[in-house]
């Protein structure tokens, strides 16, 4: 029986390779019968279902305790995606999002640009708040994993850029895997099998490497918009695993906030405020 990590590998390898000979076989008639070119999207489509089920009851077992860390920003910032909604906060398991939260910060000298129907279809990311935000150690931690070298895209806030991303970009990285979706990522072991997990950082930003230790509190990165994103924002999660990929989510407490409701504005304090 391979791994869930091995699975989820040849799940995609196996849709990638539906893909690419269905766009071949427009140029040129593939040297098979036309019914072969369906095995790998009926073999990837078998592999999923069984991904699913078998997901489902790893998360059938029940949620490990809830668990209380400072919150990963200092400043004034709203949530997008909240657990205290719904879970999974995301509309998935993959990944360890099941209590994933989205923040974005608020400024009222600087507001964040509100979603456009058709134009400007896109948007520079310093024209939002969150952009270049410092992002901090939820905890006494050791960093397990650092990545800043994916690229800070445009936003994604308007209507044709919301339908590009959920009709080509976030099916190619789903493709891609994990790494792909996040974008540029840290992830912290806080002990006690907790990993903690901030997604979308800027590129270049990071503060740390992998085996540094870090104090509640220190800067790690910036806030960036690399990724499946549609604007600068922090992704937050915690995890029972160092890998999203084959982890399950831990549901949280920010110290002092709560779990902060989709919409809901709150003031991140203790730490030193953000630049």
């Amino acid at each position: 029986m391979p791994s869930r990590k091995t699975a989820l590998l040849l799940h995609r390898l196996l849709w990638l390779l539906f893909a690419v000979q269905a766009l071949a076989s427009v140029a040129f008639d593939p040297p098979y019968p036309y019914w072969a070119g369906w095995l790998p999207a009926l073999a990837g489509a078998a592999l999923g279902i069984g991904l699913v089920v078998t997901g489902r009851r790893r998360i059938a077992a029940g949620p490990r305790a809830t668990v209380e860390v400072g919150p990963p920003v200092a400043g004034r910032w709203s949530a997008m995606n909240s657990p205290a909604d719904r879970t999974p906060s995301h509309g998935t398991h993959q990944y360890a999002q099941t209590y994933a939260i989205d923040i974005v910060a608020e400024n009222e000298e600087r507001p964040r640009p509100a979603f456009a129907p058709l134009w400007p279809l896109v948007r520079r990311n310093r024209d939002f708040p969150a952009f270049d935000a410092p992002l901090l150690a939820v905890a006494d931690a050791t960093v397990v994993h650092a990545e800043d070298g994916q690229r800070d895209h445009l936003s994604r806030n308007s209507l044709p850029a919301v339908l590009y991303l959920m009709l080509l970009e976030s099916a190619v990285r789903v493709l891609a895997g994990a790494r792909r979706v996040t974008g540029n990522h840290l992830v912290l072991d806080l002990g006690d099998g907790t990993y903690a997990m901030y997604g979308h950082l800027r590129r270049g930003s990071l503060a740390v490497r992998v085996g540094d230790r870090v104090t509640a509190g220190q800067e790690l990165a910036r806030c960036g918009n690399s990724g499946n994103s549609t604007e600068p924002h922090v992704h937050f999660q915690l995890m029972d695993g160092p890998d999203p990929e084959t982890a399950r989510g831990v549901p949280f407490t920010w110290r002092g906030i709560g779990v902060p409701a989709n919409g809901e504005t709150f003031t991140a304090s203790g730490y030193p405020a953000a630049a």
